[in-house]
């Protein structure tokens, strides 16, 4: 679908843009708190940076994932963003990274703030949103495991506790005030807690506070109290932010075609997503496509602990056995908004496919009239021959089915035994190799056939089809315009022997 037709129907909510080069790789991700004024800007102004304009010469396509909110999207890009190293996003590579909270592995282990290149020996938590969320998360741990969050010179220079000792703060294992082994206890309960298992951290502190009680060592019962008040307290403070690892998975449905959009969340943060359009799906319920959907979708994958699903299943509990999860239908608050993205990211993919849908046909149907076709043409072939100063010279046959790139069909031949720079032999070769192995394995063929060509190339085409028995398939010369500028080509067919423009 063209981007202006793509353009007018985007989302105006929050989230993640990707823009596609011509090979459907990721070239720039960016954030937006309003997706279509963002992505609109790239196309709709001159743009006075060289990079920026690069960057737009090179676009053939966009994706979009919708966010609750701008917040969201900023987190969501980074991910995206070191997943990808989108070549155009040089900027914000470069700039700022967000922050995290780390733990060191020193005999007497820091927690601290961190930004910047990571260190591999050590433990990290996040990214979080903003420096002033992590002070606040360390002001809090502090209170609760009270583990040191001093400089390791000024570790190594105290002789007595310090004030974040004496008012309750650190336990001061610079001095000996925790033995080892304590401190290590709470450096472990602090990393469980960081990494979202919150219950199985309060399970752990409060075992270690009845044992504690049993040996009489109320000193350390005491400390570990105070520890399981703390956690308790944030739990409840802060539930609105789930730390599981989950899928959230929503399903919509529109004129007979169904999207199912999937929301990767690892550690309370949405880190990617997926949609699929499920084929043979047209006039079945939701319910039942989503049924049939799941064990495709996760049989033989690394299954989350939970997904959250926007339908209730009938064989909710089958499924949930043969995949090994949790699933959720009814999601507590604190997981609601992750749904409510997955639902909101799905309507705009279905609306996008639908109106791609719409346009490919269209299109499909004017290129039927063009070529005076009894049928459309569902599957369509073109080849190009290129090479270096004669050399190496390859073939490159690209398939469209329903007018989209089909890549997995792509194929290149590299061409030989003909005099370099032979574009004729090279074409008829190509051609031969690809529609005599098709025969053979009895498989599909094309419905139009372009050669990148004049009159020349097309003849060893028709030349090629006539020797192999070849009747069915359309073939049609594709010959540059003038100044060899795209949009003024020259379509060339041959009928009863003669050339039509």
């Amino acid at each position: 679908m063209p981007i202006k037709e793509k353009l007018k129907n985007l989302s105006q909510h929050p989230g993640v843009y990707q823009m596609l080069d011509k090979n459907q790789q990721v070239i720039y991700i960016g954030k937006a708190k309003n997706l279509k004024k963002r992505v609109s800007s790239y196309f709709s102004k001159q743009h006075s940076d060289g990079k920026t304009r690069a960057l737009v010469a090179n676009i053939k396509d966009f994706e979009v994932i919708v966010t609750a909110t701008e917040t969201q999207a900023l987190l969501l890009e980074n991910e995206l963003i070191k997943q990808y190293k989108p070549r155009y996003n040089i900027l914000l590579k470069d700039a700022k990274s967000y922050p995290y909270i780390y733990i060191t592995n020193d005999k007497h282990p820091r927690v601290s703030f961190y930004r910047g290149q990571k260190n591999k020996d050590y433990q990290f938590f996040g990214p979080y949103p903003s420096a002033h969320v992590v002070r606040d998360s360390l002001a809090i741990l502090k209170k609760i495991f009270k583990v040191r969050q001093c400089t390791n010179s000024v570790y190594r220079s105290r002789s007595r506790p310090c004030l974040e000792y004496q008012i309750g703060l650190c336990t001061a294992p610079c001095v000996g005030k925790i033995n080892d082994e304590n401190y290590a206890q709470d450096v472990a309960m602090m990393s469980l807690f960081l990494s979202g298992k919150g219950k199985e951290t309060l399970d752990k502190v409060s075992d270690k506070m009845q044992q504690a009680s049993i040996d009489l060592d109320f000193e350390l019962a005491a400390h570990y109290r105070d520890q399981l008040i703390g956690l308790r307290t944030i739990q409840e403070q802060h539930s609105s932010q789930s730390m599981s690892d989950m899928d959230v998975v929503s399903i919509v449905e529109k004129e007979g075609v169904h999207a199912v959009e999937v929301l990767f969340v690892r550690s309370g943060k949405q880190i990617g997503q997926d949609c699929i359009f499920p084929k043979h799906a047209k006039g079945k319920p939701s319910k039942e496509v989503l049924s049939a959907f799941l064990p495709l979708y996760y049989l033989g994958k690394d299954t989350p602990k939970q997904l959250l699903l926007s339908e209730k299943l009938i064989d909710r509990a089958l499924i949930a056995s043969a995949l090994d999860t949790k699933i959720i239908d009814t999601p507590q608050k604190d997981k609601r908004h992750f749904l409510k993205i997955a639902t909101l990211t799905a309507e705009e993919n279905l609306k996008q496919h639908l109106i791609s849908r719409f346009t490919k046909r269209s299109q499909l149907m004017q290129l039927q009239k063009t070529l005076n076709l009894s049928s459309l043409p569902n599957t369509m072939e073109c080849f190009d021959i290129s090479h270096t100063m004669g050399e190496a010279t390859t073939a490159s046959c690209v398939v469209f089915e329903k007018g989209l790139p089909k890549v997995s069909k792509y194929r290149q031949f590299n061409i030989k035994d003909i005099t370099p720079g032979d574009d004729y032999a090279a074409m008829n070769q190509a051609v031969f190799r690809r529609y005599s192995r098709l025969l053979k394995e009895d498989k599909p063929l094309p419905d139009v056939v372009f050669i990148d060509g004049g009159l020349g190339q097309l003849n060893q085409a028709i030349m090629v089809m006539d020797s192999i028995g070849i009747e069915s398939i359309q073939l049609v010369g594709v010959a540059k315009g003038e100044g060899r500028k795209a949009g003024l080509e020259t379509l060339i067919t041959v009928k009863e022997g003669k050339t039509q423009k």
